[in-house]
């Protein structure tokens, strides 16, 4: 809102209205106004919530310190919705279609989360919003997401044009309008719709999701939106209960996921900026450049939230929270076409994840055919199984970290490496 006024004034000539322009500078406010709100609103919602004895009911698990938890008020997850949510409105333009998208599923997760917290909390029902219904929610979102992206013309991706293809020049823009001029030879680009998107490590990397229904034939380009869409429930659902599983530890899943936005962030830049994306030789996605706005706002809300959530944990996100911050992963991830580098990026959830499939699959296999269940961890999601192992909570979750940033590390350097 405050985008738009202050566009408003710089039509008027107002000194200094002209820095909302500035990606850059409503990047930088937008994270201050979020460790603000996390930090200041943040205690009194927590003073809230234990007036009316919101605690988390911790389950009898055999794991060290767990009865100290039990109490410490849950919903959390509420001071990051109101973290992302405020400064995003304030700094950010909400004529983007980028931005609407990440405020519809920032909005919607969170009301997912926050049914299943009520439920828990003040339904004694421990069990929570039934897994059909939570599963139901990702996929509606997922559908919202991928034919938004599909439908909306604001929508496209950059790509060059050779001479011999051009048929309508008033399609097309000359790369030598930016001051480029290569070789003396104008290079023509032209925005389309396109389902192509990022592979990691290969020197030609980029796959259109037309290639899994080539078979179509000359149906294929058409269906090929239909292959985006599945892909894009699968991820959304995948990533969102990847943080879910990931949220059992002090810090944890917050840490993680400020790190993980922090490198969205930074693909997000470099894919939204004409220059930067040419250099790297990835693709240029029009009008991405705004999401940095948003991502700020993610990564001051995590932060902020660690405050209060690193342990000893004062309050716990929920899945008001969880929920949120993995479903705003995956789309974002989406949006700038880097959805294939979320196994790397998003290693940590993808572990933990796996750690609960491999458990689960292999005590029902073991079970057929023994009679008796065998168990390959001590307990799952993994971070348990080295709380079981006698590691401090602290040391689990501060290493678990250093994988995060490794592991984010590695996929900043895939823009190179191929």
């Amino acid at each position: 809102m405050l985008y738009h006024l202050f566009q408003y004034l710089d039509q008027l000539d107002v000194p200094g209205a002209g820095m909302f322009q500035y990606i850059s500078f409503r990047s930088a406010m937008t994270v201050i106004t979020s460790l603000i709100i996390s930090l200041i609103f943040g205690r009194r919602i927590i003073n809230f919530l234990v007036r009316q004895q919101i605690g988390e009911k911790i389950r009898e698990l055999g794991l060290k310190g767990e009865k100290v938890k039990a109490g410490t008020p849950s919903m959390g997850g509420l001071i990051i919705l109101a973290s992302i949510l405020i400064p995003t409105l304030l700094f950010a333009n909400l004529n983007n279609i980028y931005i609407i998208l990440m405020l519809i599923t920032t909005i919607w997760l969170g009301l997912v989360g926050f049914v299943d917290d009520y439920i828990k909390i003040f339904k004694k029902n421990k069990s929570g919003l039934a897994g059909k219904f939570k599963i139901g929610g990702q996929v509606v979102l997922g559908l919202i997401v991928g034919l938004t992206l599909y439908m909306s013309e604001d929508v496209t991706v950059r790509q060059k044009v050779d001479k011999e293809e051009i048929a309508d020049k008033t399609a097309v823009q000359v790369m030598n309008d930016y001051d480029r001029d290569r070789d003396n030879e104008k290079q023509f680009v032209k925005d389309v719709k396109s389902t192509i998107t990022t592979i990691p490590f290969l020197k030609n990397n980029e796959f259109d999701y037309e290639y899994l229904v080539a078979f179509t034939g000359k149906h294929s380009e058409k269906l090929a939106w239909i292959a985006f869409v599945i892909v894009t429930i699968l991820i959304v659902t995948a990533v969102s209960n990847g943080a879910n599983l990931t949220d059992g530890l002090d810090g944890l899943a917050t840490g993680t996921s400020a790190i993980i936005g922090a490198t969205l962030g930074i693909l997000a830049y470099v894919s939204g900026n004409m220059i930067y994306a040419d250099y790297l030789n990835i693709m240029y996605i029009p009008y991405t450049g705004e999401l940095v706005v948003y991502i700020s706002a993610f990564i001051g809300a995590t932060i902020g939230f660690m405050w209060y959530n690193s342990y000893p944990a004062q309050v716990f996100m929920g899945d008001t929270g969880s929920l949120a911050l993995g479903g705003i992963i995956a789309v974002y991830a989406i949006i700038i076409r880097k959805e294939l580098l979320i196994p790397i990026l998003c290693g940590v959830f993808f572990v933990e994840s796996i750690s609960v499939l491999l458990q689960v699959s292999y005590f029902k296999y073991t079970r057929k055919k023994y009679g008796v269940g065998r168990r390959i961890f001590r307990m799952t999601p993994i971070h348990h199984h080295y709380q079981m192992k006698g590691y401090p909570e602290p040391k689990i979750v501060i290493r678990f970290m250093i994988v995060a940033i490794l592991l984010a590390v590695i996929t900043i350097v895939t823009l190179k490496i191929r």
